[in-house]
């Protein structure tokens, strides 16, 4: 039987330790594991092959605020499952999960079976969601508008958003990517037109908007 391709996406390395060793333990040789550390190591793997089985993904990952890793892969790769991992496991944050097109939501909290079971489910081609999960709790118009508009986004102008959104100037973030400041304004016209924005302040609080956790 050939092997599931799994991605471990997360920055705490004794985290990923541990869901190396659950995954290991309950799936034996029929798993292959690889670990990224932050969204653009994340993107650098699935550029290389977006073959995978399944992402787990930390919600507080660098390079992404909150929610919006989620909806980059699910605009990016919509074919390919992913379940969210977090130390927030109240029902708003698991149902944003839900609502932003997650396959799961695995407590940090888990034991390594609860681990071993969601993982099983979600390659079986289900879902898998804790049992404290509200189904009153419901994601804004106005956030499903903004994960809309950052779902259309190319992982190039994922990152010229997050930069933007951390203050840099176009210059500045043509060189930290290495292109032309023409480049950049290029891109940042492209991402305006997307999220239907019309300036860098409004990117910046539609971007910050997914990491965001409404009350319920």
């Amino acid at each position: 039987m050939a092997a599931y391709e799994i991605l471990i996406a997360d920055d705490h390395p004794l985290f990923r330790s541990a869901l190396q060793q659950a995954l290991t333990l309950g799936l034996g040789d029929g798993v292959r594991l690889s670990e990224v550390a932050s969204i653009a190591e994340l993107e650098a793997q699935l550029t290389r092959t977006s073959d995978w089985d399944l992402v787990l993904l930390d919600l507080n990952m660098p390079g992404a605020y909150g929610f919006s890793g989620l909806v980059l892969l699910r605009g990016q790769y919509p074919q390919l499952p992913v379940v969210m991992i977090s130390a927030q496991e109240d029902a708003a944050v698991v149902a944003r999960s839900r609502e932003f097109g997650a396959s799961g939501f695995i407590p940090k909290s888990s034991s390594l079976e609860t681990i071993q079971q969601a993982v099983r489910v979600v390659l079986d081609g289900d879902v898998w969601w804790p049992s404290n999960i509200d189904d009153v709790a419901h994601v804004s118009a106005e956030a499903k508008a903004a994960s809309e508009g950052l779902a259309s986004l190319t992982p190039q102008q994922f990152r010229v958003l997050t930069m933007v959104c951390d203050g840099l100037l176009n210059k500045q973030i043509a060189y930290e990517l290495s292109v032309s400041e023409a480049t950049i304004k290029a891109h940042v016209t492209a991402i305006f037109r997307k999220l239907g924005v019309r300036t860098r302040t409004q990117a910046a609080l539609l971007l910050q908007q997914m990491g965001s956790i409404p009350s319920t």
